[in-house]
C-alpha cells in the first residue's frame, strides 16, 4: 500500500446534533493512545464532525479514535504531521466542510478555544485564525521551551516576513476558501513554517487569537527537542531551495 493512501472508516458513535454545522475538526495523531480518548470525548461533546488522521500509529491510537471520532483516516506508515494535516484537510473539504479547525491530539488544547478561533471567521473579519499562546496563556511551560518557541517566532519573521507572536501553534481555523489554498508539501514538523508561508501568499486576511496551551509531562515528552527544532529549520530551508 502506498504511503499516500489512507484507510478511512466512520465511527459508530452518534454525532452531536446540536454541534455547529459545517465545522470540521482535524486531529493528526501518532502514537497518542494515552491521550486521544480524553481529547476526543471533549471535542465530541461540542462538535459534530471530527476527523482523526492516524499517522501510522503502532500503539492502539486507531482503535481508540474509532470509538469517538466521526471519521478515522489511516496512513499505513508514519508520514509526519504535515502530511497528516493535509490528509485531514483534503478529506474535510471533500465532505463539504465550510470551516476547518486543526487540533492536537496530546491534550494541550482546550475545546472552548475552538469557538474563540472561529468567531472572527464567522463574523467575516478574516479567513484564517491562528492560535497564540503568547497572546493568551501557557500553563506549565518550561523556560527552555518558551525560549525555543520565541526563537521559532524570530525564525519565521526572518524567513517569510510575517509578524506573529506564536509561529508553531497547532490550533488554527480556516474558512473553506482558505483551506482550499493550503497545500502542505513538507510532511514533518517544518510544515508549521511552510503553512505560514501559504497563509501570507493566499492574500486572505488572517489574525492571531489568544488561546491557552496546557503543558503536561506527557505532552512535554512528545514535544520537540532543541536538536529537533534545528533539524526542522533546516528541513524548511531545504524545502524552499528545491521548490
Amino acid at each position: 500500500m502506498s504511503p499516500n493512501r489512507t484507510d478511512h472508516s466512520s465511527s459508530p458513535v452518534k454525532p452531536n446534533a446540536d454541534a455547529p454545522q459545517g465545522v470540521f475538526i482535524v486531529v493528526p495523531a501518532f502514537n497518542e493512545a494515552l491521550a486521544i480518548v480524553a481529547v476526543l470525548q471533549e471535542l465530541r461533546a461540542v462538535h459534530r464532525h471530527i476527523i482523526v488522521v492516524d499517522d501510522g500509529s503502532t500503539d492502539g491510537t486507531h482503535e481508540a479514535a474509532r470509538a469517538f471520532a466521526t471519521y478515522v483516516l489511516r496512513h499505513p506508515i508514519n508520514c509526519g504531521q504535515g502530511a497528516a494535516l493535509q490528509t485531514g484537510i483534503d478529506f474535510a473539504l471533500q465532505c463539504g466542510a465550510q470551516y476547518i479547525v486543526t487540533f492536537d491530539a496530546d491534550g494541550q488544547h482546550r475545546v472552548e478555544d475552538v469557538a474563540v478561533l472561529l468567531a472572527p471567521i464567522f463574523s467575516g473579519e478574516c479567513d484564517i485564525a491562528l492560535g497564540s499562546r503568547f497572546l493568551g496563556s501557557s500553563v506549565g511551560i518550561p523556560p527552555l521551551r518558551r525560549k525555543m518557541l520565541r526563537l521559532g517566532v524570530l525564525f519565521t519573521r526572518l524567513v517569510n516576513g510575517v509578524s506573529l507572536t506564536d509561529a508553531h501553534n497547532g490550533l488554527r481555523a480556516f474558512s473553506r476558501r482558505a483551506a482550499l489554498r493550503i497545500n502542505l508539501r513538507l510532511d514533518r514538523m517544518a510544515h508549521a513554517t511552510e503553512l505560514i508561508d501559504q497563509v501570507r501568499q493566499s492574500g486572505l486576511n488572517f489574525k492571531e487569537v489568544p488561546v491557552q496551551i496546557r503543558y503536561t509531562p506527557y505532552s512535554l515528552r512528545k514535544g520537540q527537542s532543541t536538536r529537533g527544532a534545528i533539524r526542522i529549520a533546516l528541513q524548511y530551508l531545504l524545502g524552499r531551495v528545491i521548490q
